[in-house]
């Protein structure tokens, strides 16, 4: 019997963990799990409802609380409670209020059960901050996918340009340097799990990410056999 297979892929905003995620996912006939986005659904929740980012007890109750979904398609939809957020989430300034939230030890701990509970049920390509090193700690394969600030802010500043999202370059630049601060302090999560094969994208395209990472899952799971979907 074909076994399931943990694909855990770790970086800083704006590597490309998204994208590389999604494609590799395709590729592999996995399903695709972003855990960013459950973070922003709890973020999300917390705006809507006038939680604080300093309340760590109603940020745990709202993650643990949070009934939240992918549902396939192009793009993958994230449903909150029921209702599709994809798009609401992804404005922004939900990027740092995210970063903020996701501090809280209460929310972490909720969210990383819910994500050890989907990887249970098929094989995953699941991108995050710390999935390699809290979620799966024994993930078949860990990829840490990064590349220079100066890189990851350009990519960020073409994305929203295809989106016709307004925003202050400057501003822009900022917040991805506190996030990055605090994504890799004492509680963001963010660290390269010692197992974990570095994957610099800085002068790589989507195409030959994807390329290297997958001869490393063929390398470190298959051998020939199928997997288990």
């Amino acid at each position: 019997m074909a076994k399931r297979v943990i694909v855990a892929i770790d970086g800083p905003a704006g590597a490309g963990k998204s994208s590389v995620a999604k494609t590799l996912a395709a590729r592999l006939g996995f399903i695709h799990i972003d855990t960013g986005a459950m973070y922003r659904c709890v973020a999300l929740w917390a705006m809507r409802t006038g939680v604080s980012d300093d309340d760590f007890h109603k940020l745990e109750q709202l993650a643990l609380g949070a009934d939240i979904r992918f549902e396939a398609g192009t793009p993958q939809r994230v449903l909150l409670n029921g209702e599709d957020v994809t798009d609401e989430i992804r404005v922004p300034h939900m990027g740092d209020r995210t970063s903020r939230v996701s501090q809280t030890p209460g929310v972490r701990r909720a969210l990383i059960a819910k994500q050890r509970a989907m990887g249970e049920t098929a094989s995953v390509v699941m991108e995050g901050r710390d999935i390699g090193t809290a979620v799966f700690p024994d993930a078949e394969v860990k990829i840490f996918l990064d590349a220079a600030l100066d890189v990851r802010i350009g990519r960020r500043k073409a994305e929203l340009l295809e989106k016709g999202v307004a925003f202050d370059e400057a501003e822009l630049a900022g917040d991805m340097a506190e996030r990055d601060r605090r994504d890799r302090g004492e509680h963001g999560g963010l660290r390269q799990a010692p197992d974990a094969d570095l994957v610099d994208s800085s002068e790589l395209n989507l195409d030959e990410v994807v390329e290297q990472i997958l001869k490393t899952v063929r390398a470190r799971t298959s051998n020939g056999k199928e997997y288990a979907r």
